[in-house]
């Protein structure tokens, strides 16, 4: 950007809110401070930008963004602003599932939202841009700035790589076809612990598979949920379209951070904020995506804490409608074949809105970070011929949503399942009761679980737990030995986005709260019919009152830390599990 005169005087007026922090006698000392760390007079005169990193040397999802912030930076300086970068915390899924790690993860959500939030309001920044690239740290960075409204967008860090497993995939599909040099990822990880408790394959096959799964940096490789929610703050229009789809380690996403950073400039010169982004229309949007997309349970979760923060009035009963409504067009794992790689290589996110704006299922008058509606930037698509991985729509995967909202005397408040249409319609079992993750994990190492089984993993909620663990060790492990089709799982936890099968989460309210999970006793039948949506346990009104009369909480897990403080405040699945 030119260095005139008249363009550092154009710049001057777009720190309309750090000049509160710098410009005066009286603030003397603030400049002195931010001296010491290199900053000129010059550099205080402009736009300060927040660039609020969620780099971690724990994990491959966030392990580059030290690079990419640097680059974010660089564009931020060259368009004329002044970068300021801090950094928040950021929990690995994939890395504590099936361990108390877990239960830091939705915590960490809050903590992310809150962490942005402080560092921004007391330093009076004029645009934020966050880097995020897993899980939490996605939802937990836009939850900030839809708080905050002041001009800013968030960045996603891109996709893994997958692994290839060159030569006789050990592990027979669920149709029982051997497969042949086949791209991995974490999840087949998590099925060959399964698959090697149940003696289908070796240590030495399980090692192998587990050397090669996960290649490089980068979110993890499928549909699950990080991926999931870069693809909705994209439609959304909280992400600049395009940028997101770019895998971690591929050339151009250097190139991109530069560019996502001098476009915070342009916000601020827009006055762009997310209250003009982020309404019922983006986030109809984003659920449509997220359901087409056949994407991670935990977009239910992340879309009602969106809604909660910009003041929205959205319910699990409006995904649901959204989702019947939707069909699945893209071809995704993990209930599908293909990586977020092969979407980028596809046509990308833009083609997937095109495609769903032709269908009518998205609302393309909807406006986007970068000023243009939603319309606007998918007419620009461009589709590899040959490519299977973005369907049309006269031939959808299924011609609904793969986000299903369950009701019944068991999920008074609801329950969530992510379906891709060749799972179980129908399952009627009796109930195997385990008030910990950890023992319903035994239970199906030790091969205790029979096919027609219904596991109930409960006490796992967002206050018994706290914080509502993913159970892919447990659904992976009941898929890996060849159940997925034959067990149903029923918990008030929650799944990773790399869940399959008829596993059932979210139930509302929870056990800890006296919900009706906390009631079951072994053996109890479970009904559920997903064409009905219903989710019941089939004992009647008058001894579903008599045990709850004889039903007492349990002692909490925590007493005092952040468990404790998280557990006293937290809300409902069916209310985006929030604090606020």
């Amino acid at each position: 950007m030119s260095d005139s005169p008249e363009i550092r005087d154009e710049l001057r007026q777009l720190n309309r809110r750090s000049r509160t922090l710098v410009s005066g006698n009286d603030r003397a000392a603030a400049r002195a401070m931010l001296k010491a760390i290199g900053l000129t007079d010059d550099d205080l005169a402009k736009p300060i930008i927040a660039v609020a990193n969620t780099w971690t040397e724990v994990g491959p999802c966030n392990f580059h963004l030290r690079r990419l912030g640097a680059k974010v930076k660089e564009g931020i300086r060259r368009a004329g602003g002044t970068p300021l970068e801090f950094n928040t915390i950021s929990i690995s899924d994939g890395i504590t599932m099936g361990t108390d790690g877990m239960k830091a993860s939705l915590i960490s959500r809050e903590l992310i939202a809150d962490s942005i939030e402080l560092v921004t309001r007391a330093n009076y920044f004029d645009g934020v841009i966050a880097l995020s690239s897993c899980d939490k740290t996605i939802p937990g960075t836009i939850m900030a700035l839809i708080r905050l409204n002041i001009p800013s967008l968030m960045l996603y860090g891109g996709t893994i790589m997958p692994g290839k497993f060159s030569g006789e995939y050990p592990v027979k599909s669920k149709t029982g076809e051997v497969e042949h040099d086949k791209d991995v990822n974490i999840v087949h990880v998590f099925e060959a612990i399964g698959a090697r408790a149940s003696g289908q394959i070796t240590d030495e096959q399980l090692k192998a598979i587990e050397d090669i799964a996960c290649p490089g940096p980068g979110a993890c490789a499928g549909q699950f949920t990080a991926n999931t929610m870069s693809t909705m703050a994209a439609i959304m229009g909280i992400s600049p379209m395009g940028m997101n789809d770019v895998p971690a380690v591929a050339e151009e996403k250097d190139d991109i951070a530069m560019q996502a950073g001098a476009m915070v400039l342009d916000l601020i010169a827009r006055d762009m904020t997310p209250d003009k982004i982020i309404t019922r229309q983006a986030l109809e949007n984003a659920v449509a995506v997220a359901t087409g997309t056949g994407g991670s349970t935990n977009a239910v979760l992340h879309t009602l804490a969106f809604a909660r923060e910009a003041g929205i009035d959205f319910t699990i009963d409006d995904i649901e409608a959204i989702s019947r409504r939707t069909p699945i067009l893209a071809d995704m794992t993990p209930t599908g074949r293909y990586n977020a790689l092969d979407v980028y290589k596809a046509g990308g996110i833009r083609l997937l809105a095109q495609r769903l704006l032709e269908g009518g299922y998205l609302q393309g008058e909807a406006l986007t970070v970068t000023g243009n509606t939603l319309a606007h930037e998918a007419q620009s698509a461009t589709e590899t011929p040959g490519q299977q991985v973005i369907l049309p729509l006269s031939a959808p995967i299924k011609p609904t949503g793969g986000l299903v909202v369950l009701k019944g005397n068991l999920a008074p408040r609801g329950a969530v399942v992510k379906l891709k249409g060749d799972e179980p319609q129908y399952h009627k079992g009796p109930a195997r009761i385990f008030n910990r993750e950890e023992e319903a994990m035994q239970a199906v190492q030790s091969q205790q679980i029979k096919a027609g089984d219904v596991v109930i993993v409960r006490y796992e909620g967002p206050i018994g737990g706290p914080g509502m663990r993913e159970m892919l060790s447990v659904t992976a492990a009941i898929v890996g030995q060849g159940l997925g089709q034959d067990v149903m799982l029923l918990t008030d936890g929650r799944f990773s986005g790399g869940t399959r099968g008829l596993m059932i989460g979210h139930c509302a309210p929870e056990a800890m709260v006296g919900g009706p999970i906390g009631l079951l006793r072994e053996g109890d039948i479970i009904e559920v019919n997903v064409a009905e949506r219903s989710l019941n346990v089939l004992i009647s009104d008058d001894e579903m009152a008599r045990r709850r009369a004889d039903w007492s909480p349990p002692a909490p897990n925590y007493t005092s830390g952040v468990m404790a403080k998280y557990a006293r405040l937290a809300r409902q699945a069916d209310d985006g599990a929030t604090t606020v």
